[in-house]
């Protein structure tokens, strides 16, 4: 993966490159792992409800790339799902 400012490169199983925009990352201590919300940019352009997508990764030590990895624990899913309805409340607080 690369990523620059709210933007990374993901690679989907068929080998193509889509471009999609960050929505957030977070830590876990708990998993010792980083995990980063995005949905592609294509997505925008449609009026569709727009997939979000989320994938663990470790950032590397300059922490310019990270090899991003599915999630595959339930409990993983549950603080995923946890934090992002955090985060959408927090954006519609924001917006009234």
């Amino acid at each position: 993966m690369e990523h620059g400012e709210n933007n990374i490169t993901v690679v989907d199983e068929n080998g193509n490159e889509q471009l999609c925009e960050i929505l957030f990352t977070f830590d876990s201590d708990k998993f010792n792992k980083s995990y980063v919300l995005y949905y592609p940019m294509s997505a925008e352009d449609e009026e569709e409800e727009i997939e979000i997508h989320a994938s663990s990764f470790v950032p590397s030590e300059d922490n310019k790339d990270g090899e991003l990895t599915p999630i595959e624990t339930e409990e993983e899913w549950d603080l995923v799902e946890e934090m992002l309805n955090t985060f959408l409340d927090q954006e519609e607080a924001e917006e009234e």
